[in-house]
């Protein structure tokens, strides 16, 4: 009986968690009330509360899922071959594939996380989101340490001021080639994954050895 109530509970949390997104990507996280998710699911506003503790706890959870998401992404990409810049490749095409699916929550990776864990109040989904995210840093780590081993990139390259470098020029690149894709058509006769692809390979030949 406990684990069906259980189970019940788990489809309720995700109807509502569905229909929370939906609202947070037309309205925004700040203009979207408690009010706004319980008439939106079907639910009373008293039920709504049954199943989360706020809104912070739903933004949370759908935070958590998508950086799962993310590593799901990269770690595939990386276990799809051992050659260094075929691998880089499949890393970018991965966060090309994580923005188109998830634009909402690829702009919310790139915001300030939660990394007090000892003095400050948070909630469960915020020191599960850091911890996956350590995950995803630990495999990059792990693919410039072998293309370091292996000659392919610069042996003088900090490894984690080089992931945080290309996490911020690569997500850059993604959100330009998404907001000016009309612009880099008419003025460079690119589409979008042509200018995607010219970008990524002027940043990897910034850490290739030679």
């Amino acid at each position: 009986m406990a684990r069906r109530k259980k189970e019940l509970q788990s489809v309720h949390r995700k109807n509502i968690a569905i229909v929370a997104e939906q609202l947070f990507i037309k309205k925004g996280i700040e203009n979207t009330s408690m009010n706004d998710i319980a008439k939106a699911s079907g639910y009373s506003k008293a039920s709504l509360y049954v199943y989360f503790k706020n809104k912070e706890e739903l933004v949370g959870i759908l935070v958590l899922e998508s950086m799962q998401k993310l590593y799901d992404y990269i770690n595939s990409a990386l276990k799809q071959t051992n050659d260094s810049k075929e691998r880089y490749k499949k890393i970018c095409n991965a966060l090309v594939k994580y923005q188109e699916e998830y634009p909402f929550y690829f702009k919310m990776v790139l915001e300030t996380i939660n990394i007090d864990f000892e003095t400050t109040a948070f909630l469960p989904e915020e020191k599960e989101t850091f911890l996956i995210g350590e995950q995803i840093n630990n495999l990059l780590a792990v693919f410039l340490e072998a293309g370091i081993e292996k000659g392919d990139f610069r042996s003088d390259i900090e490894i984690l001021p080089t992931i945080f470098s290309f996490w911020g020029m690569l997500s850059g690149l993604i959100q330009i080639a998404n907001n000016k894709e009309p612009y880099i058509e008419q003025s460079m006769k690119k589409n979008k994954m042509e200018f995607l692809s010219y970008g990524f390979e002027i940043l990897y030949h910034s850490i290739i050895g030679g």
